[in-house]
């Protein structure tokens, strides 16, 4: 007895196209187009949600690290005060410390201020490079 032959491969997947209308095969290109979006959505979905997962967790160990090196920040301060008090009084070594971190930290916010003024986030080339791109085509439409 004959066991029939499967047919596999482009011409096996051929044979069973000749069959179908054009319809059908319009209507079985759109499943499929329908199908493979879906599948692109899901695998896009994936990405951003282990995408998102990475990043929460760096930022949350970059906080969770800068509190620690703020913690750390204050108790070499601390320090300081008491070694500074071993040559003046306590109280006069806190509020050297105190005012040397102060001056400090008052530099540092003045200088973020000025870098994020008004005049320094100024665009200066773009506008005079469109400017330019205006002119140039305004005279050769003329």
């Amino acid at each position: 007895m004959a066991v029939p032959i499967r047919e596999t491969g482009v011409a096996g997947r051929n044979a069973g196209l000749d069959g179908e209308t054009t319809l059908g095969l319009l209507r079985r290109l759109m499943d499929e187009l329908a199908m493979l979006f879906r599948q692109e959505m899901a695998l896009a979905t994936a990405e951003i949600s282990r995408t998102l997962a990475k990043l929460t967790a760096g930022l949350v160990s970059m906080v969770t690290g800068a509190a620690v090196l703020f913690a750390g920040f204050l108790v070499l301060l601390a320090a300081g005060v008491l070694a500074l008090s071993l040559v003046v009084a306590p109280w006069l070594a806190a509020l050297i410390v105190g005012a040397v971190v102060t001056l400090i930290g008052l530099v540092m916010v003045l200088v973020g201020r000025k870098a994020l003024s008004p005049a320094a986030l100024e665009l200066r080339h773009s506008p005079e490079s469109l400017r330019k791109d205006k002119e140039v085509l305004t005279r050769s439409t003329s």
